[in-house]
């Protein structure tokens, strides 16, 4: 059995609806009108113990709703949620001991004491031993390098260092699974560098199973190779990395360095999208096309000095998802 299973989910949530202007705002006092909105439309899927999976989606597509049911915070309107057996909301007091929640914009360490202090309080409130929680500690502030800093107040911290030590004190009671909301939201290049190599070293060492949702696509593609596409509270994708670049990737750029162009030769499919004096950008449909042979049809009316293969980013690739479904 996988070590989370979620079938058949739905939530949806009544949001009151109002005209402008003051006489609507006075007769809402007395009559209210609801639109229902389903966050969440009969979604399922499996995870692995041990498995880094995405899920993302454009805001509103229902990824918070889905996180807050798999925490425990909100109870499904129907479907089930098992997660290592448990629901996470019948069970909640249980199940909140096998699970680390990082939120980007949120802090789960005390603004105004040291960072060594929260960590304490967290010891407290989860009841650890002593000697497990020194073991997990020391483990957690050599492999995040938080050893200078751990007496500072965390609002003298940078948001790097923060981030750091927000994932340390998820993980401090060793947590069976994490969740990870916007982990490197705002970070600079190290320090979002440092943190990718720490999650996926926790994942390697310890078999943590990982949610990450993250609109940094970098984030994804540096730590994962499946994701799940959520939009309008339905699941649009579920599978590898690869296999949505492979979908949405069938357009090419190609970039040819030229001596001297004769002209520009009339190629099915193959759009002009910029033209220097030594240089042409070409988009190619690859379902039409081959590089090679567009290579060959240039190299009729021109020297070629060099060519350029130009990837779409992931970023790109998903924008193309999102507006396949009008999301």
């Amino acid at each position: 059995m996988s070590f989370i299973v979620v079938k058949n989910l739905n939530k949806t949530f009544k949001v009151l609806q109002r005209d402008s202007g003051l006489m609507n705002a006075f007769k809402s006092l007395f009559k209210r009108k609801y639109k229902e909105i389903k966050a969440v439309d009969n979604i399922s899927f499996n995870i692995n113990k041990g498995e880094i999976v995405a899920y993302i989606g454009p805001n509103g597509a229902g990824k918070s709703t889905t996180i807050k049911m798999l925490t425990g915070i909100l109870k499904p309107d129907s479907g089930t949620i098992l997660v290592d057996k448990l629901n996470p909301f019948n069970d909640r007091v249980k199940y909140v001991k096998n699970i680390g929640v990082v939120f980007g914009q949120k802090s789960q360490l005390w603004w105004d004491i040291p960072v060594e202090d929260s960590f304490l309080l967290l010891k407290d409130i989860y009841k650890l031993d002593d000697k497990e929680y020194e073991k997990t500690k020391e483990e957690l502030v050599e492999l995040l390098n938080l050893k200078d800093f751990l007496k500072t107040p965390v609002r003298q911290l940078s948001l790097g260092q923060r981030m750091r030590c927000e994932i340390a004190a998820s993980l401090l009671h060793n947590p069976k699974i994490l969740f990870l909301d916007e982990p490197t939201i705002g970070l600079d290049a190290i320090s979002k560098v440092a943190v990718r190599k720490f999650i996926k070293e926790i994942n390697k060492k310890k078999k943590v199973t990982i949610i990450l949702t993250s609109h940094d696509m970098s984030d994804i593609e540096a730590l994962t190779n499946r994701i799940i596409v959520i939009g309008h509270g339905k699941i649009l994708y579920d599978g590898s990395l690869n296999g949505i670049k492979k979908k949405f990737n069938k357009e090419k750029k190609l970039e040819i360095i030229y001596k001297k162009l004769d002209s520009i030769p009339k190629i099915k499919d193959v759009e002009v999208m910029h033209k220097e004096k030594n240089k042409v950008l070409l988009n190619v449909n690859m379902e039409s096309n081959s590089i090679s042979d567009v290579i060959r049809e240039y190299s009729k009316v021109c020297e070629i000095a060099d060519v350029n293969i130009l990837e779409n980013s992931i970023d790109d690739i998903i924008v193309k998802l999102y507006k396949e479904y009008n999301l």
